[in-house]
């Protein structure tokens, strides 16, 4: 018997689920008390914060990807000079950018 709303498990909803991997992190501990403070106030576990935290910026890090990418697509197609300065501004302070994190990662 099935509740009301319940699935079987069927080969198919067993596909839909997501493999866990445990994984250990060492934080600072100024990072550690913010994600304590956030787990708190939103009531879930640090772990689910931890989670949250590092899908959001995966997601970003794709998002600009795809931005960094669009705007070397209008560079190559723009025909005004003044938009052509601008795009490459923003792409220098988007690349700049992450190099000054990837320096900061590496100390």
């Amino acid at each position: 018997m099935v509740q009301s709303g319940a699935t079987r498990c069927t080969i198919e909803n067993m596909a839909k689920t997501r493999e866990i991997v445990r994984l250990s992190v060492s934080l600072p501990e100024h990072v550690a008390e913010q994600v304590r403070i956030i787990a708190r106030r939103r009531g879930v576990s640090a772990n689910r914060v931890l989670v949250d935290l590092i899908e959001a910026g995966l997601e970003f890090r794709e998002a600009e990807k795809k931005r960094f990418w669009s705007l070397t697509n209008r560079l190559a197609e723009s025909r005004d000079r003044g938009e052509r300065q601008r795009i490459t501004r923003e792409l220098a302070r988007m690349t700049f950018r992450d190099e000054k994190h990837a320096e900061r990662d590496r100390r």
